[in-house]
């Protein structure tokens, strides 16, 4: 979405997408071998980086919204160092930097020794215009031997609007499958997990995890 939505949505404090607790989709399938630094798109203010650093990993964020940056950190008691990179002001603390910026800015020097990247609320949270943009940048700014994680959500989409976006198995094959391998690790119907879904007449949510591997 642009700019100006987000915006509006954090200052609103509309967050109801920040989960306050670990994804358990995490929990049960990032590989627990995993070493070095961890690409997380769009990262708001999640709990789950905090998660990942404490296994080990070292975190790079991205994320648009400087207030959510602020507050990962302010929540987690850690104080960051703030530095000006390029297009992004990046605050780093206790083996996690968040780059304040735009996505699409990034460069593959930037994440040249990311092994790995976490997508938990990414793709789902961009039209479709813009997941083929985001997967064709995530793509070309990625190293060869890249391993992820997604989780995606899929539902009737004339029911309600996004964000979340449906995507589907299909979908996350078509946009993924040409450069990636994609492996689905594990689907099921949440509904009754999300009161709002059920509020809204959504006869079946199905959240899914994949593993991604070039």
């Amino acid at each position: 979405m642009h700019e100006d939505f987000w915006r509006a949505r954090w200052s609103r404090n509309e967050i109801g997408f920040h989960l306050p607790e670990v994804n358990p989709w995490l929990l049960r399938h990032w590989p627990r071998a995993s070493r070095g630094r961890v690409l997380v798109p769009l990262c708001g203010k999640s709990l789950d980086m905090a998660w990942l650093a404490g296994q080990g990993l070292q975190i790079v964020g991205v994320e648009l919204m400087e207030t959510a940056v602020q507050a990962f950190f302010a929540e987690q008691g850690l104080v960051p160092e703030i530095s000006e990179n390029g297009r992004f002001r990046c605050y780093r603390a206790g083996g996690i930097e968040l780059w304040c910026g735009d996505f699409f800015a990034l460069r593959a020097e930037d994440v040249a020794d990311c092994a790995h990247f976490y997508d938990r609320a990414a793709l789902i949270a961009l039209p479709p215009e813009m997941r083929a943009r985001y997967v064709a940048h995530m793509t070309a700014i990625l190293p060869a031997r890249c391993e992820g994680l997604l989780v995606s959500v899929a539902y009737d989409q004339s029911r309600r609007p996004g964000p979340p976006f449906a995507v589907g198995a299909e979908e996350v094959r078509s946009l993924w499958g040409r450069e990636w391998e994609v492996t689905l690790l594990e689907s099921r119907d949440v509904l009754n997990e999300n009161w709002k879904f059920m509020q809204q007449g959504i006869p079946w949510l199905e959240e899914a995890a994949y593993r991604l591997s070039r």
